[in-house]
């Protein structure tokens, strides 16, 4: 983010009407944060958006995406340093809003990418495997299926382990 107001960072062409905006706030959960503000969509963003949580700032991320309906969104450790709640959050968002797009996400944490189309596991920089994570899982000598066994072992909270292998 880049100090100037919400709806710089939202619009920064300014090609899109307030409708637009309010919009594409509402679908990333930050519409009744910004119209509790005196100021809604020209409320202040500080340098790097330090006036706003880190679950904010990815919010606000998405919120450009989608008003710009990218087609493809890139997402590094899109949720590597936000609480479980605004995680559940940014990942339903991605899931419905970005359905029809294509999604590229870096992740260390398994629980974000299990219910990709298609998962890519580098080892040593190298392409290790690529498939659905359903039939990576189905291998037990993958990389994958040894990453949920481990992953498994350590969380008691992961379900979609079952539900992919049922």
């Amino acid at each position: 983010m880049f100090e100037g107001t919400v709806r710089g960072n939202l619009d920064p062409l300014a090609q899109h009407s307030d409708t637009e905006i309010w919009e594409a706030l509402d679908k990333c959960q930050l519409g009744d944060i910004i119209r509790a503000k005196p100021e809604k969509l020209e409320s202040t963003v500080v340098e790097n958006g330090e006036n706003w949580s880190v679950g904010q700032r990815q919010l606000f991320c998405l919120g450009r995406a989608l008003l710009k309906k990218s087609s493809i969104l890139v997402l590094d450790e899109a949720t590597a340093s936000v609480d479980a709640a605004t995680d559940a959050v940014l990942q339903k968002i991605i899931s419905q809003e970005f359905r029809n797009r294509t999604v590229v996400t870096i992740a260390h944490r398994i629980h974000t990418i299990i219910d990709s189309d298609l998962v890519l596991v580098l080892n040593e920089g190298r392409i290790a495997e690529y498939d659905t994570p359903a039939k990576l899982l189905e291998r037990e000598d993958s990389f994958f299926s040894k990453l949920i066994k481990e992953y498994s072992m350590r969380s008691k909270s992961f379900n979609s382990l079952a539900i992919l292998q049922t």
